[in-house]
């Protein structure tokens, strides 16, 4: 009698960051690492020439340079008629150095003064380098921000930017997934800004740690693809190895056509492709995290940390209601350093100065919030206020809508793309203790200037308030 086998195929359900991490792995190392191939690299003049000359110091190449990129983005000028010329310390040095490095090495470079200039995280997408599907590593801890299109997209530092240009692969250990979902549709004058600083606020800046997040949910469904990228962009501030949002026909539409991204029949397979990118219905994830949204207020902080936000109708909170004797000294640290007091209203608080840009908000559908709050109105008297859009390309489409026309009137700088106050590394900065109110990602100590206190917010709020002359709430003067 003939004997019958029985094969039985068990199809393991996969989170869409296991389906990424699959394809891109090369091979289980055995010791919980993973060697992962890496699609593209993208470097910047603070930390790319640092990676490209140890490279060429230790006599190794770039592999596939046509897949690596960099631009100068975090300490070059933003004033108009800028050259090599930067207040940063050495920085003319990191901007020809990098130039040099990066014609040597044979990879594409978006330079000062070209069409394509821009902040790392802002031109990546708008190029189409980012894609769905891709794995993309930059030494900066912002890349994360590609997750917005469907990307495995992570920071690294200068050391493994060296590895991963010889090699195109990095050893990482696997993180535990995630799922938060946005719940609810935001009401007018919410934002994706505001709902990531509602999560690190509720969960912590460490929240994260460990994972690998999918944002999932009504409210993320429903943002345009910019959005996205600035809900991913405050990945990191979650405490998060990254982020991911699931492609869908948004995405598609958002990608084609640009430089970067595929046509004709590629792009036809490419879609077909980016479909299957999502999370299976019965994935299980090792953790799940759910906001409702349908009542969020515009968001603001009040201390030195992410975390540390409410919303614009609330107060500043009393540390001393706080068990936890670390928090509570934290709590009390960034209070000192903010020149606050438990119960002070967050409404009315008045600012010294506005800033519009960075990774985070500084894209054309950012500027073009702003500029719906500000046309028609002034800055008020003792507010200094700037705007540096994201990149050449964002800078230049507001232009041909008038939009620099709106900031300028209303009373605020309009200047060249690039990273410029986000962060202080000793060039400009804003004044001493100065009160700003900032469309950044980081209100750290010293972050935008030698004890200047930093409030984040949505590019909205940025332009409620310099017109208030105080942190404002945006709905009030939404038209």
């Amino acid at each position: 009698m003939p004997a019958f086998v029985c094969c039985y195929i068990v199809v393991v359900a996969k989170t869409l960051i296991d389906k990424l991490w699959d394809e891109h792995l090369v091979a289980d190392l055995g010791d919980g690492g993973s060697l992962l191939y890496i699609d593209r690299i993208f470097l910047h003049e603070r930390t790319g020439s640092v990676a490209l000359k140890e490279l060429a110091a230790a006599g190794r190449r770039v592999r596939n340079p046509e897949q690596v990129f960099c631009t100068m983005d975090h300490i070059v000028d933003t004033f108009p008629g800028r050259g090599d010329t930067t207040r940063v310390p050495g920085g003319t040095d990191f901007i020809t150095q990098t130039r040099a490095a990066a014609r040597a090495a044979g990879i594409t470079l978006f330079d000062i003064g070209g069409d394509d200039q821009g902040i790392v995280h802002v031109v990546s997408p708008e190029q189409g380098i980012a894609l769905p599907g891709v794995s993309l590593v930059c030494p900066d801890s912002h890349t994360c921000t590609l997750g917005g299109l469907g990307a495995l997209a992570w920071g690294i530092g200068s050391t493994e930017a060296e590895h991963a240009l010889a090699t195109k692969t990095l050893v990482v250990r696997k993180p535990r997934n995630m799922r938060v979902r946005f719940d609810g549709r935001l009401a007018p004058g919410v934002t994706a800004k505001d709902m990531i600083l509602a999560l690190i606020g509720a969960h912590t800046a460490g929240g994260g740690v460990g994972y690998a997040i999918e944002f999932a949910g009504e409210a993320v469904r429903s943002l345009p693809v910019e959005a996205r990228l600035t809900l991913c962009n405050m990945g990191v501030e979650f405490g998060a190895w990254t982020v991911v949002v699931p492609p869908d026909d948004t995405t598609f539409e958002y990608v084609r056509g640009r430089p970067y991204a595929p046509r004709g029949e590629t792009w036809d397979r490419a879609v077909e492709r980016w479909r299957a990118l999502r999370s299976d219905d019965d994935a299980r994830f090792d953790a799940e995290i759910s906001l409702d949204c349908a009542h969020l207020a515009p968001q603001v902080t009040w201390g030195t940390s992410p975390q540390h936000e409410a919303g614009i109708d609330g107060v500043v909170p009393d540390p001393a209601g706080q068990a936890d004797a670390n928090r509570r000294r934290s709590m009390e640290r960034a209070l000192e350093y903010m020149g606050l007091q438990p119960g002070t209203r967050l409404r009315g608080l008045p600012i010294q100065a506005a800033f519009i840009g960075s990774c985070t908000n500084s894209r054309l559908s950012d500027l073009r919030a702003a500029a719906a709050i500000l046309q028609g109105r002034k800055v008020a008297s003792g507010v200094r206020a700037i705007c540096v859009p994201g990149s050449t390309r964002v800078k230049r489409a507001a232009e041909q809508e008038g939009i620099d026309r709106i900031f300028r009137e209303a009373g605020f700088e309009w200047r060249e793309s690039g990273c410029s106050m986000c962060f202080y590394a000793g060039g400009e900065s804003f004044g001493f203790e100065e009160r700003v109110v900032s469309s950044t990602n980081r209100n750290f100590e010293n972050r935008q200037g030698p004890r200047t206190r930093t409030h984040l917010a949505s590019p909205a709020t940025v332009a409620a308030s310099a017109i208030a002359g105080h942190l404002a709430d945006v709905r009030q003067l939404a038209r």
